[in-house]
């Protein structure tokens, strides 16, 4: 019977005892190789009835724990002792600087811009990044046939489409209106995906940070003053512009610009000549998406806005490629470690 073989192997791996490396190997690949005894019992143990698998199971792993713990205990009374006559250590060398580790410029951007925000009133609100059809897109007015629901801008996770990667932060916004009654000022910052090329100026993940202010009376003179605010409050700059645009979720809608200047040659390259750099979409909510909420659009207004982290990082650090961001690579990373 394979338990009583079973238990002859227990009996000799209690009483095996050797004090030379290469023996304890063989023991170990004795049991435990690729060919060995517990692969043997395991490939025997589909032929076993049901009824007393749990039984036979139970011997095997017994076996496989006793040869484990044997191997640690013969290879550990074998090594070779750390001698305490000889102190390689240099007992002269400063302990400090201590090496430290940085923070991703992504993650200092986010909280610059929280930080920034919460300063007047604004609160951060989290979701999923799997989300439904509804959420991503059909709560923000997207029609049936807009082009952001094709297959090449979106991943979907199933094959009815009902679930993919949000390509937006804006299904936090939405799941956060339905679940709370104006007034309202957040933000929801986090990852998106989207099923772009991967160049030096795009990627098919990345950040955005979006903010979202709902109450009653709210006008789109608000919305200028406070990416005035914002603007001067990260770069320094408050000459600002505002172009018209379309968002399926805002209207009217318009792009932001920032005058960035033109001081050096730096400013010519990312400005293109002009001084002016856009930086953030934004627009009135929508009533369609208010209503879609719960929110009765005739006693409520609000505005939306939302921009690329990686695009605000590398203006402020002047970082000339997005996917440096994603590489890990350690001499990037520790130019970081000064900022708080």
């Amino acid at each position: 019977m394979i338990i009583e073989q079973i238990k002859t192997h227990l009996k000799d791996v209690n009483d095996f005892q050797s004090t030379e490396s290469q023996e304890i190997q063989n023991f170990r690949q004795n049991y435990l190789g690729k060919k060995g005894i517990l692969n043997s019992l395991f490939a025997s143990f589909r032929d076993i009835p049901n009824e007393e698998k749990k039984e036979v199971g139970k011997w095997i792993n017994d076996l496989k724990v006793a040869v484990n713990e044997k191997v640690d205990s013969l290879q550990n009374s074998v090594a070779p002792k750390t001698s305490n006559t000889k102190n390689d250590e240099d007992l002269s060398k400063t302990p400090f600087p201590f090496p430290v580790g940085a923070r991703h410029p992504i993650n200092i951007v986010i909280d610059k811009i929280n930080t920034i925000f919460s300063r007047i009133g604004y609160s951060v609100v989290e979701g999923p990044e799997i989300e439904d059809d509804w959420h991503n897109f059909t709560a923000l007015n997207f029609t049936e046939n807009h082009p952001a629901r094709d297959m090449q801008d979106t991943f979907f996770v199933e094959k009815d489409m009902n679930s993919l990667l949000r390509t937006h932060t804006s299904s936090v916004q939405i799941r956060h209106m339905k679940d709370n009654q104006p007034p309202m000022r957040i933000l929801s910052p986090g990852r998106v995906f989207r099923n772009e090329a991967i160049s030096a100026r795009s990627h098919c993940i990345f950040h955005q940070i979006e903010g979202l202010y709902i109450d009653k009376n709210v006008s789109f003179a608000d919305l200028k003053n406070t990416l005035q605010y914002f603007t001067k409050a990260l770069f320094g700059k408050s000459k600002i512009r505002l172009r018209p645009s379309y968002f399926p979720f805002t209207e009217p809608s318009a792009e932001v610009d920032v005058y960035w200047g033109l001081e050096t040659e730096t400013d010519y390259k990312i400005t293109k000549g002009t001084g002016w750099l856009e930086i953030i979409g934004c627009g009135m909510v929508d009533p369609n998406v208010l209503e879609n909420c719960n929110i009765d659009p005739d006693k409520y207004s609000g505005f939306a806005f939302g921009m690329g982290i990686e695009r605000i990082a590398m203006l402020l650090y002047q970082i000339p490629d997005i996917r440096m961001f994603y590489e890990n690579d350690i001499r990037f990373l520790k130019q970081f470690s000064t900022e708080v």
